[in-house]
């Protein structure tokens, strides 16, 4: 069976389409191998099997911030808007873990929007997806506090046993902002007994104060 039927948005496509892209064969990456990093020109539109690719901006001081993560069934806007617009990569993209995936080529990329429709509603779907989730990032790094954007991460990314497995670094990226303010800030919860945390593991002690952290009528 080929790799375009076990791929739900794809195996939905007209068969010319699905025909063409059964031409591309999957490639395997390995965690932690560089997909592409700023400046280097886009070789074409990926198509996620499995896995994560965690895709982040680097400042010139060498901080860096997740924009995004590319999982099975999401776009790279990165790649879209090299595409479409013909610019150079501005950001770093990392494997998170063991991926797979299929590059699109540049010229069977546009061979395809210009005929398929349902590819196109594909591409500008995922397009329109993933810049609203980019509006949101603005926003929450625009208008939350540190404590407000460390909480929101917390209470979204803890397991089911209320704990979140990030190292502080992890965290100061996840919400732009540096190591040493999530250490004090993770101090300051733990202070007040919303969290307590050790090395790489932070747990949850008291989910309705951080939620008014997040609300901002705490701290």
């Amino acid at each position: 069976m080929s790799w375009t039927e076990h791929t739900d948005q794809i195996a939905g496509l007209d068969a010319p389409a699905r025909a063409l892209l059964d031409t591309l064969a999957p490639m395997d990456v390995a965690d932690g191998a560089v997909l592409f990093c700023p400046g280097e020109a886009v070789k074409g539109y990926v198509v996620m099997l499995s896995g994560q690719v965690d895709v982040n901006l680097i400042g010139p001081n060498g901080r860096d911030i997740l924009l995004y993560r590319v999982a099975p069934g999401q776009s790279c806007i990165q790649s879209t808007l090299g595409l479409l617009g013909g610019d150079a990569y501005t950001a770093e993209a990392t494997a998170e873990t063991p991926a797979r995936l299929v590059l699109i080529p540049r010229d069977v990329f546009f061979a395809l929007l210009d005929s398929s429709p349902g590819f196109r509603r594909l591409v500008f779907g995922a397009f329109a997806e993933r810049m609203q989730s980019m509006m949101q990032l603005i926003e929450n790094v625009s208008f939350m506090s540190v404590e407000a954007r460390l909480a929101a991460l917390i209470l979204d990314r803890c397991g089911p046993d209320g704990c979140l497995h990030m190292t502080q670094a992890e965290m100061a990226t996840a919400i732009g902002t540096a190591r040493e303010v999530i250490s004090r800030r993770l101090d300051k919860m733990a202070h007040a007994g919303s969290v307590a945390h050790e090395r790489g593991v932070v747990r949850v002690m008291d989910r309705k104060a951080l939620n008014r952290i997040v609300n901002g009528t705490a701290f």
